[in-house]
């Protein structure tokens, strides 16, 4: 084969592999995306669980009083209770 058409395959080849690799990236991302916006929300008593032991851990470490947790976790539970 001529060193002109070696070159040349080797250069389409490189750029459809660089192409279908995007692509494909490409749909990886959009898969993620779709998992993340189709799938269901938590409920509220399990985000208020969450909530909970996140204070918890927060009043264990000494990073809020018990008091501004006990605060902090009524007032979002009122949003997140509000919201269901």
């Amino acid at each position: 084969m001529h060193h002109k058409a070696v070159r040349y395959v080797t250069r389409t080849t490189a750029a459809a592999a660089s192409t279908l690799a995007t692509t494909a990236t490409s749909v990886a991302a959009a898969a993620l995306a779709a998992s993340i916006i189709l799938s269901p929300a938590a409920d509220a008593s399990a985000r208020l669980d969450g909530v909970h032991a996140d204070l918890a851990r927060a009043v264990q470490l000494n990073q809020v009083t018990a008091e501004q947790a006990a605060r902090f976790e009524a007032r979002l539970a009122g949003r997140i209770l509000g919201d269901a």
